[in-house]
């Protein structure tokens, strides 16, 4: 059939945000929405610019790792270029820390997750698993990623993100102080966000941290709407 879609799902990185796991709860969604799908362990497929100019969607869930120029420049080339790019939690906003360039083209990136009390942590991923909320803006009351979506509550790792202003917020959750922090003022980030590159859209959202997370039905919906959002 030719009027389906192309979808490049990239996973690896970091083992702890179950790369495998879960791009495999989204790839069904995608062949359900008419998508083809290839699937590679590795950024190098964007340096193939005659394979990427028809990419319709990159889903990528690469925590840490690295990217190489021609590897990022391929990548940034198809998303201005109309190519939609969608990720959550750590494989989108904490990817290529050696590439500022990448961390332009997100527009946040992953700073940290406060933790439980230094007396409660027992050198686990739960740690870092605190209760929060995630706040829905106005602007999200009517947006096809999170229309009919109210606040709601979470108990994982909340992401403290350094974001710029041409990102457009869906969603926040604010870090509290707590006895133990080092910080004096509560500290707002976006949770949820879209970004317009050239002709392409870039959707992010930070919950996910692992499979349980994602198999939230807020979580799962807005991720799986954010998806259709951004491609092509």
């Amino acid at each position: 059939m030719t009027d389906r879609k192309n979808a490049l799902v990239v996973r690896g990185g970091w083992d702890g945000h179950q790369p495998y796991e879960a791009t495999e709860l989204f790839i069904p969604y995608l062949k359900d929405n008419g998508y083809d799908v290839r699937v590679e362990e590795s950024p190098k497929v964007y340096a193939d610019a005659a394979y990427m100019a028809g990419v319709d969607l990159i889903v990528q869930c690469m925590t840490m790792s690295t990217i190489e120029k021609d590897e990022f420049a391929g990548l940034r080339a198809a998303v201005e270029n109309g190519t939609g790019l969608a990720g959550w939690h750590g494989g989108i906003a904490d990817s290529y820390r050696n590439t500022s360039d990448y961390l332009h083209l997100i527009g946040g990136q992953f700073a940290c997750h406060p933790g439980k009390h230094p007396d409660e942590c027992v050198g686990e991923q739960s740690d870092n698993y605190v209760p929060y909320t995630v706040n829905m803006l106005p602007a999200a009351a009517e947006h096809p990623i999170t229309k009919g979506i109210k606040d709601f509550d979470l108990v994982t790792e909340q992401y403290w993100v350094l974001s710029d202003d041409y990102v457009d917020v869906l969603a926040t959750t604010t870090q509290k102080v707590r006895e133990w922090d080092p910080w004096h003022r509560e500290v707002t980030s976006p949770a949820i966000w879209t970004r317009q590159w050239g002709k392409g859209r870039i959707f992010v959202c930070t919950p996910g941290h692992r499979v349980e997370i994602l198999q939230d039905q807020n979580v799962r919906t807005i991720i799986e709407r954010g998806l259709l959002w951004a491609s092509r």
